[in-house]
Order: C-alpha cells, then structure tokens, then sequence
C-alpha cells in the first residue's frame, strides 16, 4: 500500500515542504529511503525499525520504499524520522489517519531507540512559514511544542513517543494543543548588571554609543590597552530599545535553524556576539556544505563586538562588507544560494599601533611609522568606509579616576534620548510615506527626504566632503549620523553643530587627511 505524509525542511531560514512517499510492497523485509537524503536520514531506517520494536509494533514482512520529494531538494537532519515512522505505520495499516488530517498536518521529529520523539531544530521557521504551506497542525516532540506554538493560528500537538502519539491518533487518549504567549518569556527585569555609570569619564565615546544605539551605526574604538574599550562596547546592549514581536520572531529563528535555543523558545534580548579573533571566515559568516548561520547573523537585531579588530585576518573582515550595507548574508552552494539575515550594530575596537600606546599620555609609542602604517593598513579603505562612527578612547589620569562626579551618567539617562531619537524616526517615515528604517539604513533615494541641512550646515558638508576626501558612501554616512544627532536633540532639520560634532567621530579620515 502506497501513502503520503506531509513534513518540511529550512535551508537557511526559508521553509520548504517535503512529502513523505511510503510505499510497502510484497518482498523480503528490506528497506530503500531516496529523495537525495543525507546520511543522518539514510541511518533513520535502523532508528525508526528498532523504535517501532520496542514500541511494541511488528512490522509486515514487506519491501519499504521511501522517497522524499521533490527528489531534487537535498534533505539533511534527523526530523524526517517520526513522518517516515507514521508513513510506515499508515501504509501497514495499524493506524487509519483521515485524508482531510493528514492534508493539514506536517510531523516533524526525531527517534530514539525506545520509540521516544527527541525534539529537532529549525521548529520556528517552519511552524512561521506553515500558513504559506496551508497546513494548521504541528505534530512535534514536546519540547519543541512551545516553541512552535508561538505562532498563534497553528494547532501545535507536543507528542513524547510513539505509544501516545498512536493511542492520539486512534484516538484513546486526547492531547490539548500547546499554547504559549511570548509576552510571558519577556524579562520583567534588565538581566545584566552592566550600567554606563560604572565607566569613570570617556564622555566622548558614552556619547557615540548613545548616538549608534539611537540610529544604528557602526562604531570603531580606538585607543590604547587597558583605556575602557571593551567595558564601553560590553554596556551598549543596556541603552539598546527592547526587541518587538517581529524582532523576537526574527532572531529566534536563526537560533532556532543553529539549534541555540536553549530552554526559552525564543531570544528575549538583544544578542550580544564577541567572537574572538582567531574565528575562520565561515563561523563569521556562516558556511558549510549544509549552511548555518555564522556570528553575523547571530547577531542578527543586536551587536556583533570585535575587539582587537587588526587582529582578525583580512579576508575574514573582507566579507563582512556585503552584510553591513545590505543585512543579509548569501552564502553560494553549487545547487542553492542561501540568505541569513544579518541586520546587526558592528561595534569594533584595535589599539592605535602594534605597541599600543601611539598619542598615550603615560607611555612613549616605541612603533615606527612604517609599522604603525602596516599596522593600520590591515583594515581596508572599503571596511572602514563602512564604519560612521571612529572614536578615540584616551586613557585615564588619576584625577578622573578618583574624582566621583565623573561617571554618574548611567545608561537609564544615556537612553532618554535614545528613545526620542527613535521615535523621531518612526514619525518622519510614516509622514513622508517611506519604510520603517534607523537612520543607518537609510536607502541613498530617501537620504534628501530625510536629511534637510540648514544653509550653513551644507556649506561645512561642503567643506568637509574635500578636505576629507570622502566617497559617496563616506558623506551619506556623514549625514545620517548628523541626522540621528538632531534626532537626539529633537530638532526637525540639520544645523551646523550636528556636521561638527557628526565630524568629530571621523577620526580616520581625518588623520588620513593630513598625511
């Protein structure tokens, strides 16, 4: 007897649905799984024969095919297990499933030995994309059941083996569906002890960080070892606004496809990625003969911090310049290209020269200037035209150290601003009719739309735009950041102090300016 279950697949966070063909014929008990399966799904027959043993089930002494279609779509992982388990089942006989039911649902999980159903990654994706599949039941392993039951207009059944999933099925016994509100994952409280007033001083960069949480620009930090670089970037996620629902659902879905969701089904808040420096290309970007996300798009709607950034190869930071200006990644396989999203705030700090201590007020720079030329010359003109914020982090003097008044702008301040910069934005592009966007983001077209200068402030554009021989890219990154600047101080247009101080957070440009 021939039957047809319904199940699904993610390459990258796309869903696709595969059907599961079983067909039993008369032959000795042999069993064939096709439809370019992995090797994960072509062990699934000793998973599946030895879980319906001990489940109490003997199987016909029957030829078992099973194919995956479409046969072209290469399937990899261990969720086809329970679909191809209930496909037996059916085709055998020893369970009677209604036609309309098994039109409306996808199975998705693993087996183990002892018929138990182990929960899968990639749940999210596919139970966000299954109205586009017309399907509105989920049978999955319990675990995954929260997760999947996040979206709303889907009956989500969590399953714990094959004897209830059969005793369901029969229906002997009835199981409720899983319901699971978000709201009630949200934290009531800031989880990180992490404040802006624990940094003594460095009112500049608290500055650029309050400027890159309000429009989403890239920051470089530049300063010598042991300035605060590193304790400035680990506070940024403290003046960040909290995710939305299309945020949580977004960045739970990568982690979701990565099999990161540990055991809250969705990411509350927003990632924080500190890879170190000796990272490949492909776990920065993501890569592998079955692509997963890399750092960047487990970033994806938080920050990605690179410290020591000279340190990282150079073809490693290369790929980073696709990402940064289209927030996605494509990552080319010779059957399929795959996208990740990768919408994150780059925060990136290196020390001024190989020794460190080049412009340091308490120790000589020891580097000559042909190494100190090598040494910045690792990062390209392109990257770091990518970059709208270049800050100096200066060290420390005692008297600032121990002077108290110093550090008492806490990041509960630092986000008053933030938040009517934010709301500035979301105004101007519903009154001029153009998407939701940070300033950051901001397409090349909506760029005159949005950043209106005062007379005297285009003439400083002017001005600068020679002196610093910027490119195109360089002076729309200048105005949009001159932009989220008038958003912090809510004024409607452009004026000639937003350019300066926007200009004073280019200080690569400048000191290439004078060589």
């Amino acid at each position: 007897m021939h039957t047809k279950i319904f199940s699904a697949t993610t390459i990258g966070i796309e869903t696709y649905p595969v059907e599961v063909e079983v067909d039993l014929s008369f032959g000795l008990l042999q069993f064939f799984i096709v439809g370019l399966p992995d090797t994960a799904i072509k062990e699934s027959k000793q998973r599946i024969q030895t879980a319906l043993k001990n489940s109490g089930i003997k199987l016909p002494e029957r030829k078992i095919t099973v194919n995956l279609a479409p046969a072209d779509l290469k399937k990899e992982g261990t969720l086809f297990d329970l679909p191809i388990a209930v496909g037996i089942l059916h085709a055998a006989q020893l369970v009677s499933l209604d036609a309309q039911f098994l039109q409306e649902t996808l199975f998705l999980g693993e087996l183990s030995l002892d018929g138990t159903i182990k929960p899968v990654k990639g749940i999210l994706p596919i139970a966000y994309d299954s109205a586009k599949l017309g399907k509105k039941r989920l049978i999955v392993a319990t675990h995954n059941a929260p997760e999947a039951a996040l979206i709303t207009h889907l009956e989500v059944i969590g399953i714990t083996n094959l004897i209830e999933l059969i005793a369901y099925i029969k229906k002997e016994k009835i199981i409720a569906p899983t319901r699971t509100n978000y709201k009630d994952f949200l934290p009531t409280t800031r989880k990180s002890l992490l404040d802006f007033d624990q940094v003594k001083g460095q009112f500049t960069a608290k500055r650029a960080l309050q400027i890159a949480a309000a429009g989403r620009h890239n920051i470089l930090f530049i300063g010598s070892p042991g300035s605060g670089k590193t304790m400035l970037a680990k506070r940024l996620p403290t003046i960040m606004p909290p995710l939305s629902f299309d945020e949580i659902i977004q960045t739970s879905k990568v982690y979701s496809i990565s099999g990161k969701l540990d055991k809250d089904p969705l990411v509350t808040e927003r990632p924080f990625r500190n890879p170190h420096h000796t990272i490949s290309q492909a776990g920065l970007v993501g890569g592998g003969s079955f692509p997963q996300p890399g750092e960047i798009s487990l970033a994806h709607n938080g920050i990605l911090f690179l410290d020591e950034l000279t340190e990282f190869k150079r073809d490693t930071l290369e790929v980073l310049r696709q990402p940064l200006e289209q927030q996605v990644v494509s990552i080319a396989r010779a059957q399929h290209t795959v996208q990740f999203p990768a919408a994150f705030l780059l925060i990136a700090a290196l020390n001024p020269c190989p020794c460190g201590f080049l412009g340091d007020k308490k120790r000589p720079c020891t580097c000559s200037s042909l190494q100190i030329t090598k040494y910045i010359s690792k990062l390209s003109g392109p990257l770091l035209d990518r970059i709208d914020l270049q800050v100096t982090v200066p060290s420390l003097d005692y008297e600032t150290i121990k002077d108290q008044e110093t550090h008492q702008i806490s990041s509960a301040k630092l986000y008053e601003a933030i938040e009517k910069a934010i709301k500035a934005q979301e105004n101007r592009s519903q009154a001029l009719n153009t998407p939701k966007n940070w300033n950051a983001y901001l397409p090349a077209e909506h760029i005159d739309k949005h950043c209106i200068l005062t007379p005297g402030a285009q003439e400083l554009v002017k001005k600068a735009f020679d002196k610093l021989n910027l490119t195109m890219r360089g002076y729309h990154k200048l105005l949009k950041v001159a932009r989220t600047i008038a958003d912090l101080e809510t004024s409607e247009s452009i004026d000639i102090q937003h350019i300066k101080e926007a200009l004073l957070y280019r200080s690569l440009d400048q000191s290439f300016a004078k060589e």
